[in-house]
């Protein structure tokens, strides 16, 4: 799936899809993300807040 990305302030944004929010499982309104840059790869992940 190709998307652009749109300017946000200061800096660029990228829409995500709420199918794909749904499938990883992700409430946009409360739940926080991290983002990783591996190999020229972007990976955004859920931010598990639970503690153990």
């Amino acid at each position: 799936m190709e998307r652009k990305l749109f300017r946000s302030g200061g800096g660029w944004g990228l829409f995500i899809n709420s199918t794909i929010l749904k499938l990883l499982k992700i409430d946009p309104e409360k739940d926080k993300v991290e983002y990783i840059v591996e190999n020229d790869t972007l990976k955004i992940k859920k931010v598990n807040t639970e503690e153990k």
